[in-house]
C-alpha cells in the first residue's frame, strides 16, 4: 500500500511537471517566432496536448531507463561505456518517441482535416534534436539526480530498520536473560528435574527454542505470523509452566493467516509486557488472548495492575510502531479501557 502510494504520488509529480514544462517551452518558441504570448486557439490547444503527452513518455520512459541501469539487469555494466550506453539508449527513445507521438499524430490530424500538409526535412531534423536535447537534459538532471537520492534514502531506511530491529532483539534478549526471568526459569526447571523428568526436559527444550528465535531473527526485518508463533508458543509453555493457573492464554490464529508477516518478536514482546505489568493469582488469574480480527494480530489482557506496579517506558510498543513505518502506513492500534488492554498489529501481506 504504502509502495503503491508513492508510485501515484510520483506519476502526480511528472504530470505536473510534463503540464507546466509543455506550456513553458510552447509559449517560449511561440514568442521567438510571433513576438507575443497572448496566442490561443483550436490548433495551440491540439499542440499542447500532443507536446504534454509526449513529455510525460519522455519523463516515464527515463524513470523506466534509469531504474534499468540503476538497479535493473543493466546495473552489472560496468565502467566509462555505461553512461555512454545511458545516453545512447535515452537518444533512441526519445526519437523514438517523437516519431510515435509527434509526427504521426501530427499528419494525421492534417489528414483528417483534408490538409495536405508537407514537413520539411529541417523541421523534422530540428524536432528530433530537440527532443534528444530534452530528453537527455531530463534525464542527467532530474530523473537520475531523482533515482539517486530515492537510493540513498532507501539506504538510509534500511539502515534504520536493521538497527530498529537489532534494538529489538537486544531488548527481548535482556528482559529474557535478566536475573529475574533466568533465575525464575531455572528455578521452575530444578523443581519440575526431581517431581516430571520428562516435563522438565520440555521446559529445557522450549527455554531453549525462545532463545534460539530471538538470535535467529534478529537480522530480518519482517517474519511469518507462523514463524512469530513458534517463538510465542515457547514463550506460552514456561509462563504456563511457571505461573500455572495464575496466567491464562488463548489463542486463536486462523491458519489462512499465517503466511502473513509482522516485526519479528512483536508479538513475544506483547506477551511479556502483559504479564509484566499486571498481577495474577489463583482467584484473579491473568487472561491473555492471542486473535486475528480484521487483518490484524490483536493481543488483548485483562487490567490487573501490580501493587508493586512496574513504570512503563513503553519502549517496546514505540519499537514496534518505528520497525512498522518502514513497511506501512498503517498504524498499531493501543487502546485501553477500564477492564482490559489492547494492541492491535497489522499483519502485512508482503509478496
Amino acid at each position: 500500500m504504502r509502495k503503491m502510494r508513492v508510485k501515484y504520488k510520483l506519476f502526480l509529480n511528472q504530470v505536473a511537471i510534463a503540464a507546466l514544462t509543455t506550456v513553458l517551452l510552447y509559449y517560449a518558441l511561440v514568442f521567438v517566432h510571433q513576438g507575443t504570448i497572448w496566442l490561443f486557439n483550436t490548433g495551440i490547444l491540439v499542440e499542447l496536448v500532443v507536446a504534454f503527452f509526449f513529455l510525460l513518455a519522455i519523463f516515464l520512459s527515463n524513470s523506466f531507463i534509469s531504474k534499468a541501469y540503476t538497479s535493473g539487469p543493466l546495473s552489472r555494466i560496468a565502467g566509462s561505456w555505461k553512461p555512454v550506453l545511458e545516453g545512447i539508449t535515452v537518444v533512441a527513445s526519445s526519437v523514438t518517441l517523437c516519431f510515435l507521438l509527434y509526427y504521426i499524430p501530427y499528419k494525421l490530424i492534417y489528414n483528417l482535416a483534408g490538409e495536405q500538409i508537407t514537413l520539411l526535412p529541417e523541421r523534422v531534423r530540428l524536432a528530433y534534436v530537440i527532443s534528444s536535447v530534452a530528453a537527455l537534459f531530463f534525464y542527467y538532471f532530474v530523473e537520475r539526480e531523482r533515482n539517486r537520492k530515492q537510493l540513498q534514502e532507501e539506504h538510509l531506511r534500511a539502515e534504520q530498520l536493521q538497527k530498529e530491529n537489532f534494538r529489538a532483539q537486544l531488548e527481548a534478549l535482556k528482559n529474557q536473560v535478566n536475573p529475574h526471568f533466568l533465575f525464575n526459569s531455572l528455578n521452575v526447571l530444578n523443581s519440575l528435574i526431581y517431581v516430571d523428568p520428562d516435563k522438565a526436559a520440555t521446559f529445557s527444550s522450549q527455554l531453549a527454542e525462545v532463545y534460539r528465535a530471538l538470535l535467529d531473527s534478529g537480522d530480518k526485518p519482517l517474519v511469518p505470523l507462523e514463524t512469530e508463533m513458534e517463538l510465542a508458543n515457547a514463550y506460552i509453555y514456561l509462563m504456563q509452566t511457571r505461573f500455572g493457573e495464575n496466567v491464562q492464554f488463548k489463542v486463536e490464529v486462523p491458519p489462512s493467516c499465517l503466511h502473513l508477516q509482522l516485526p519479528p518478536t512483536s508479538l513475544q514482546m506483547l506477551l511479556e509486557n502483559a504479564i509484566k505489568h499486571n498481577g495474577s493469582t489463583p482467584t484473579k488469574p491473568l487472561h491473555i488472548s492471542v486473535f486475528v480480527k480484521d487483518a490484524k494480530l490483536v493481543v488483548e489482557n485483562n487490567l490487573q495492575p501490580r501493587l508493586d506496579e512496574v513504570v512503563s517506558t513503553k519502549v517496546g510498543l514505540q519499537n514496534i510502531s518505528s520497525r512498522y513505518k518502514y513497511f506501512t502506513d498503517e498504524k498499531v492500534e493501543v487502546a485501553q479501557n477500564e477492564r482490559s488492554f489492547i494492541v492491535a498489529l497489522p499483519l502485512l501481506d508482503v509478496a
